[in-house]
């Protein structure tokens, strides 16, 4: 994210802000910068009289206030996080609906005090607040004054398809690489968690020389992605319309549960006959221009031209309404209790004749 990036640089070249307020649905980017400013405002020894930590479910705004509005002890900054800030009562909106009139007069009291502060901030204080998961209300006057006079990030979750390319990006910058199936077999394997993502590439690049490309052979070694039993491949069987194979996976899939929930294996199918059936209505199907229209590496769209080429449109049509099928009926709908293993197979059978 280029909003972090540039936050990061200028905390790097020590230019500093009287207040951060980190917020949104993708944590490991609040985590990034919040952690960087807690391991390099200040020095070891700077720490113990000026840097705190609190914690949004054991503290009020008031509380809050009170330890931003110290100075700072033979040190240049007062360094305040408040790290799960979500829980803060008088940040939440829903705050307002408090039944206690005492309560939320005291609310609206440490409200108004801390719209003050935003507008007003001790500048030898570095007041920084983690709120995780979720985004403040736009509509309050506290957000619209932290927007305006504050260190303000709003991240989102990344979509499926942005993961493979975020997995080499981070790769790169670590001066490494990442072939293109290893990068969609992390994905794959660990959705979408940034933070699961990254430190589980940092304990594979401990022991791994600098400069030395992650293969995919090091991702089912270390990681504990089956060689032969992975989604990767039951779309390879799928796309080349190879039974054999395909039932094979699927059995293994049945038997491992756990590992291969039926959730993440029809999400992944859904996902890639999507690219499929979009294929098949490119104008322009030339590598490049249609890796770019699908969202994926160009390594990957060969692959997709050959299953293209062995589906139809109508088909295709199908297999969503088999893959909404026996998503339903994997919920229990209708008061299904067919075991797992029999609905997958009764699904790959579907999309294979």
């Amino acid at each position: 994210m280029k909003e972090v990036n540039q936050i990061l640089l200028d905390l790097k070249r020590k230019i500093f802000k009287p207040i951060y307020f980190l917020s949104g649905e993708e944590s490991y980017y609040i985590d990034e910068i919040s952690n960087f400013i807690e391991n390099n405002v200040l020095d070891e020894a700077e720490k113990d009289f000026n840097q705190t930590i609190v914690y949004g479910k054991d503290i009020v705004l008031s509380g809050i206030l009170g330890l931003a509005k110290e100075f700072p002890m033979m040190s240049d900054y007062k360094l305040v996080i408040v790290k799960e800030a979500q829980n803060l009562k008088e940040l939440n909106k829903n705050a307002a609906s408090d039944e206690d009139s005492g309560n939320k007069t005291e609310a609206n009291n440490a409200g108004a005090q801390f719209l003050n502060y935003i507008n007003h901030p001790q500048k030898s204080t570095i007041l920084v607040f983690c709120f995780k998961y979720k985004t403040i209300d736009k509509r309050s006057a506290i957000a619209k004054a932290l927007q305006k006079n504050a260190v303000f990030l709003e991240t989102k979750k990344m979509y499926d398809n942005q993961i493979p390319d975020w997995i080499s990006n981070y790769v790169k910058e670590k001066n490494y690489s990442i072939s293109p199936k290893a990068s969609f077999l992390l994905s794959e394997f660990l959705g979408s968690d940034l933070s699961k993502i990254t430190n589980e590439i940092n304990k594979l690049l401990i022991s791994l020389p600098t400069g030395k490309e992650i293969t995919p052979e090091m991702i089912q070694d270390n990681i504990g992605i089956s060689k032969e039993f992975n989604v990767f491949e039951l779309q390879d069987a799928l796309a080349k319309k190879d039974i054999v194979k395909a039932n094979r996976i699927i059995n293994h899939f049945a038997a491992n549960e756990k590992e291969n929930p039926s959730q993440l294996v029809l999400a992944s199918l859904f996902g890639y006959y999507s690219k499929i059936l979009k294929y098949q209505f490119l104008t322009d199907k030339s590598k490049f221009a249609a890796a770019q229209a699908l969202g994926v590496n160009p390594f990957f769209v060969d692959g997709y031209a050959k299953a293209a080429a062995n589906y139809t449109s109508l088909k295709l049509k199908n297999i969503f309404s088999y893959l909404k099928e026996c998503d339903l009926k994997s919920k229990g709908v209708d008061n299904s209790n067919i075991p797992y293993g029999e609905l997958l197979k009764e699904l790959v059978f579907k999309i294979l004749h």
